[in-house]
Formats: structure tokens, C-alpha cells, sequence
């Protein structure tokens, strides 16, 4: 008993967690050591307390290095996982939560869910097959089936890559794989999302497609190889093979800048640089640069135009001529 009460001193002291001035306590109904497996059993009503980090559950085990310091908590049973910083809180639900208390970060399996409150409002669920957050860096990594709802934005995706400041505040997003961004109704698709809080720019790259709904209920679909829309001039480029189906339009040319009206988050008028066309029915006009607007339903094209008409005369046996 003796030197079990020694070992325990030993880590509490010794730890790599004391370099941060941190106390880690740990209360639990049944505590026990197995010095041939170097491990720290808790069961019932276990609870960890270290800085701002509190894991509850009912039961876990602590790995013991050889120079008896603590390294990886692992938590049973379907624990849970809260951080408190000012008015937001961060928690995490898993099957298996596991606290590594030297490098400060914590992997749930199974089952995830991390909700972020402001105040007692969530603002951020985010659900996956396998989370891990570094409470220093700030960065929370989510693989498997990743959904996220941020306030009223909705993601999917197979990975992702979260990065809060200091104070819990977002301030990068990166959806990887088969990713879906969803706003009311609008939607985008792509290989891969990058979105930076402090630019207010979302970046899409690889197959990419938008759809927006109009005013009219009529929807506006955008693909291209890249995509970027910027929130504070509530602009969107999108450039490599660009192709919009509006209505009856059909455009398409290497790059498109599209604009909102004043009040409005809805694309208004699009601006094709470059070799470009846009077809209405059986009509398609080529040109170097095209102006397309929405509303009023109209197309200004400049530059060596070129208008060409399919099937002109069909129907008829007899050809155009001149008569001569």
C-alpha cells in the first residue's frame, strides 16, 4: 500500500502536465494499480478534472510510463467530455473517449458528437465516426460520415479539419471527400472545402457545383473546376470550365464572376471573361465576354460575336437560296 501511495504522489507530481502548472484530479467510487501492466483502473461515477477539461463516465484506465508519468486516459461506456471557456462550452460524446494527458488531446470513437455552446445555445453540432481535438492548438480533426450544422449552414463530408482561436471562436474549416455545403436553399458540392472566418472566403476545388434557389423558385446551377465566394463582397468566381443552367440559358466559358443585388444574397448577374457562349433554344452566341442577368431576363455578349442557328429551314425539302 505503501508504495502504490508512492506511485500515485510520484505521478501527480512527476507529470508532464505540471509543466503547464495544471492539477489533475481524478474521483472515482473503486481505484486500482497493477504494477505489471503499469495501469490505473477507475470504476464507478469517474470523474477527471485537468485546466478547463472535465471528462466524466463510468469507467476508465490511465497508461503509466516507465518513468511513472501519466500518458493516455481511456475512457468506457459511452463517457462525456466538457470544456468551459467564458460563455462557450464545448463538449464531446462518444463510445470510448481517450485523453492523452501529456499532449493535452482528446480522440472519441464511435459514435461522436461535439457540440460548441454560446451560452446555453448550440451553435456547432458536429457528428463522426472519430474525432480528435488538440486543446492546445485548437485544431479538431473528424473522419468518417462527418456532418456539421453551423448555426444555419449544414456540412457532409468524409473528413474534416476545424480550427478555433483561443477563445473557441472559428477560424478555418476544411471539408475533404465527397463534401456538401447546405444554406436554406441553396447547396454546393465539391471535393474540397475551405472556408477562413476572418476573410469570410469559402473556397471550393474538384468537381464543383452550386445551386441556388431564386426569387421565382427557379434554380440557378453553376459547375466548374474551382469556386470561390467571398461573404463580405458577397462575390463568387468560379473559373475551369464554368457551365450555368438558368431557365432556358445555358452558358458556359473558362471564367465567371457573379454578382447579388443590393439586399439580396442571391446572384444576379453573371460576367463571363474569356471565349464564352450562351444558348437560348436553338440560338447559341459566342463572344469574348457575356453578361448575363437574371432578373430582368436578359444577355449583353461583346467582342467578335458569333451568333449560330441549329436546324435552320428543318421541316422543309427545299433549301435556302437566293433564288438564283
Amino acid at each position: 500500500m505503501k508504495k502504490f501511495l508512492t506511485v500515485i504522489l510520484s505521478i501527480l507530481m512527476l507529470s508532464g502536465l505540471g509543466v503547464y502548472a495544471s492539477d489533475l484530479v481524478i474521483e472515482s467510487k473503486n481505484q486500482t494499480y497493477n504494477e505489471s501492466d503499469n495501469k490505473i483502473k477507475f470504476n464507478g461515477n469517474v470523474k477527471v478534472s485537468i485546466d478547463d477539461l472535465k471528462v466524466v463516465g463510468d469507467s476508465a484506465d490511465v497508461n503509466v510510463t516507465n518513468d511513472q508519468k501519466l500518458d493516455t486516459a481511456t475512457f468506457y461506456d459511452k463517457p462525456y467530455a466538457f470544456e468551459i471557456k467564458k460563455n462557450k462550452k464545448r463538449e464531446v460524446k462518444a463510445n470510448i473517449l481517450k485523453v492523452s494527458l501529456l499532449s493535452k488531446i482528446i480522440r472519441a470513437e464511435g459514435d461522436t458528437q461535439s457540440i460548441v455552446f454560446e451560452g446555453k445555445t448550440p451553435v456547432v453540432v458536429i457528428n463522426a465516426n472519430v474525432q480528435e481535438y488538440d486543446t492546445k492548438t485548437g485544431i479538431m480533426t473528424a473522419t468518417g460520415a462527418v456532418t456539421m450544422r453551423y448555426k444555419e449552414i449544414e456540412t457532409f463530408s468524409n473528413n474534416a479539419e476545424i480550427t478555433t482561436d483561443k477563445n473557441g471562436d472559428l477560424k478555418k474549416l476544411v471539408l475533404i471527400g465527397n463534401a456538401r455545403i447546405k444554406q436554406e436553399k441553396s447547396e454546393s458540392f465539391a471535393d474540397k472545402f475551405v472556408y477562413e472566418a476572418g476573410t469570410g472566403r469559402l473556397t471550393a476545388f474538384g468537381n464543383t457545383t452550386s445551386k441556388s434557389s431564386m426569387e421565382d423558385g427557379s434554380v440557378l446551377t453553376l459547375k466548374s473546376s474551382y469556386q470561390e465566394y467571398n461573404q463580405k463582397s458577397s462575390t463568387f468566381n468560379a473559373s475551369g470550365n464554368v457551365r450555368i443552367w438558368y431557365q432556358d440559358y445555358y452558358a458556359a466559358g473558362p471564367k465567371v464572376t457573379l454578382y447579388s443585388t443590393q439586399g439580396s444574397d442571391k446572384p444576379n448577374e453573371a460576367f463571363f471573361t474569356g471565349r464564352s457562349s450562351i444558348t437560348q433554344g436553338v440560338r447559341t452566341i459566342f463572344a469574348d465576354k457575356i453578361k448575363m442577368t437574371m432578373n430582368p431576363k436578359s444577355f449583353d455578349a461583346q467582342g467578335n460575336t458569333r451568333t449560330v442557328i441549329k436546324n435552320v429551314g428543318s421541316g422543309s425539302d427545299e433549301n435556302m437560296t437566293l433564288g438564283l
